[in-house]
């Protein structure tokens, strides 16, 4: 979703301030690039944040498997150790 940005009325407001009218429009088009290029609207955090939270669902469960494997492999070694001696 794109951010609203009236470029007519900064444009107006900045000819009110004493701009030239081609100043005024390389100042809209150079601010109008930056808030459509690097602004994030709330629907992008929205989504980055269901990402986030299904990236650390996913981060859990492989945790999760990593540590029951490894204590599977420690109560075999135990086991084994018990068995040696």
């Amino acid at each position: 979703m794109a951010i609203v940005f009236d470029t007519l009325e900064y444009a107006s407001r900045l000819k009110r301030a004493g701009f030239t009218e081609q100043q005024a429009e390389a100042q809209v088009q150079a601010l109008a690039a930056i808030v459509n290029d690097n602004l994030a609207t709330k629907q992008d955090l929205l989504a980055v944040k269901q990402e986030l939270k299904q990236d650390m669902r996913d981060l859990e469960h492989r945790l999760t498997l990593r540590m029951g494997t490894m204590l599977s492999l420690a109560v075999g070694v135990v086991a084994a150790l018990v068995k040696l001696l």
